[in-house]
């Protein structure tokens, strides 16, 4: 089992699905956590279980990542209180609708590009501060497969999901002569309420839990991790 004791995470996208699970996995680590999700009362279910199985208490910061000024005032609110940030693992997706790109409704790309681009640079803008004071700073982001190739009617989702990976993957390059680990994730299709929104005949059960999938991710916290500037699959082979 990965040790993350004493190293603070912070988790965007806590409150449900691959965020709430490596919340659980990461508390019972060791680490202490930043959790943020929209939903307050989605946070203070998810502190009852860390706490309900004798874990530290994490730290709820509930905010709308798409709204900047709440975004800027994280990292620097960290900072102030903490002094540094080791591992921050964002999470947070938006599905759209699935429509030919030719009938795309402007506002729902607009909308998913919010969440998974513009937010997602917002983010590494206000936590690169915190990140950087770590000696280990750690960088994971989950993404999906799905799109590479091209998926039809799928582009509202597929095309900000390729924007945020270059996004990402950019970070990375910049930031290779520093202490800073930043690597994407793709855990592949899984039980949420994401996938049942977008594949609602799928039948249930055949595509694994977020909570087994989450321990894989956790390697990519830890201080000793070493790669960077990768997309790695959380698919047992």
């Amino acid at each position: 089992m990965t040790d993350l004791s004493g190293r603070l995470i912070l988790v965007t996208g806590a409150s449900r699905g691959l965020g709430r699970a490596v919340a659980v996995e990461a508390a019972r680590a060791g680490a202490h956590l930043i959790l943020v999700a929209r939903t307050q009362g989605a946070l203070e279910e998810l502190d009852d279980q860390i706490q309900g199985e004798g874990h530290q208490a994490p730290t709820l910061a509930p905010l709308d990542v798409t709204d900047p000024q709440a975004v800027n005032g994280l990292g620097a609110g960290l900072f102030n209180r903490f002094g540094r940030l080791d591992g921050w693992v964002h999470t947070a997706a938006e599905l759209g609708v699935f429509t030919p790109v030719a009938h795309m409704d402007a506002k729902v790309l607009e909308r998913v590009w919010k969440l998974s681009v513009a937010a997602t640079q917002r983010l590494i803008a206000s936590l690169d501060v915190p990140l950087q004071q770590s000696p280990a700073g750690r960088v994971v982001v989950a993404t999906c497969s799905v799109g590479r190739p091209g998926q039809a009617f799928m582009g509202a989702y597929t095309a900000p999901r390729a924007a945020m990976e270059a996004l990402v993957l950019a970070y990375a390059a910049e930031t290779t002569k520093s202490n800073l680990k930043v690597n994407l994730v793709d855990p592949g299709p899984m039980e949420t309420l994401l996938r049942r929104k977008g594949f609602p005949g799928e039948p249930k059960g055949k595509n694994p839990l977020p909570e087994t999938l989450a321990p894989r991710l956790l390697p990519f916290l830890s201080a000793d991790a070493a790669e960077t500037g990768h997309i790695h699959s959380l698919v047992p082979h």
